[in-house]
Order: C-alpha cells, then structure tokens, then sequence
C-alpha cells in the first residue's frame, strides 16, 4: 500500500470508529454525519468519498467489527492444534466470541441485531482489510478439513450465528435469563443438535 493509499486508508478507519463511538454513546438516530466527521477531524465532503449515508457507514461499521471479532477468535483457535474435530472447532471459536462480548458490550449492543438474508451474506464476505481474509472464506477453510460433509453449509451457519446472537444478547448485557456462563451449556448443546442434524452421514 502506497503513501496515498494508506492516508486513504486512515480517513475511513477514522470515519468508522468516530461512527462506532457515537452510535454507541448517542445513539444511531441521534448522531449525524456532521457529529461523525467533526469526532473524526475530517472535512464533510470526505465523508462522502467512502459512504452513500448514514446507513451505509453503519452497515459497513457492523460488517467490520464482527469480521474482526471472528478474526480474533479463529487466530486463537490457530494456536491450538489439538483441536482437529471441525465440532469442537466451531464451539471453540463461538465461545471465543462469546467472551469478547462478556468484555465489550458495545460490540453485543452493535452486532447483535436481527439482519435481513441479503445483509447477513454481505457481512460475511465483508473484509476488513485489502489481506484480510472473508468470515466466509475462514468458514470455508474450516469446513474443507472437517471429517464429515455438511448439508447447506450456508444455512447451518446462519441458524448457528442467529442463536448465538439473539440468545446471548439479554445473557451478557443483564444477565439474563442467567449469567452468560449459566447459558453456554445450553447454547452448546442446541448448537451441536444444528450440527447433527446438518451433517450427512457415511
């Protein structure tokens, strides 16, 4: 990346958390775009060079914080080679995310909303740097070694990530119904009957 490039670069990742920043603290309706160039010391027109609106920053904000929660999570799982079962893979790498929620409920307030089909393939295409790889390709790629084959893939992964979402969000932010520790035995073992059921076996 050239010396242009990257100012470039540094324009729209200020634009992104001077939005994340202000939607969580004001709230969506209540922030502007003038709010967010202002927080981001940029001219008003520059915002324009990256984002139709305001709803267009929002949705690529969402995109790219939860590529980067399950970025974090699958290079932690790199550093543990012990776990070969595509399974307990996946389990490791929602109980990862799970805990970088327990410690940023902002990330919860944000990315746990319902999201239309059509959003939800876009954020997992999304990446969030020009080398950084898809939360579908890193799919992908654990689905390429697993033992068994999997029956719409897409689909199961969808009903996965809309449980964790929808059923932690109450659990982390209020303890509600229980505690986050209380409800992951019980979101582990709906998540492995998904699983089961989507498996095809030989």
């Amino acid at each position: 990346m050239n010396k242009i490039d990257h100012k470039k670069q540094q324009k729209r990742t200020s634009l992104l958390e001077s939005a994340f920043s202000l939607f969580i603290n004001n709230g969506f309706h209540k922030t502007s775009i003038s709010d967010i160039v202002r927080d981001a010391g940029v001219a008003k027109g520059t915002f324009y060079l990256y984002f139709k609106d305001k709803y267009d920053i929002r949705n690529h904000l969402i995109s790219r914080k939860a590529n980067q929660v399950f970025l974090n999570a699958y290079n932690s799982l790199r550093s543990h080679q012990e776990l070969t079962d595509f399974e307990d893979r996946v389990l490791f790498i929602i109980d990862h995310i799970l805990d970088q929620f327990a410690v940023n409920h902002n990330l919860v307030t944000l990315l746990s909303k319902h999201l239309s089909w059509g959003f939800f393939k876009d954020s997992l295409l999304f990446t969030a740097e020009p080398d950084s790889p898809s939360i579908y390709a890193l799919f992908c790629s654990l689905l390429s070694q697993a033992d068994h084959t999997y029956q719409s893939p897409e689909l199961m992964m969808y009903l996965i990530l809309e449980l964790i979402s929808g059923a932690s969000y109450n659990a982390v932010l209020y303890d509600q119904p229980v505690t986050l520790d209380e409800l992951k035995p019980h979101l582990y073992k709906t998540v492995k009957q998904i699983l089961g059921q989507y498996r095809i076996e030989t």
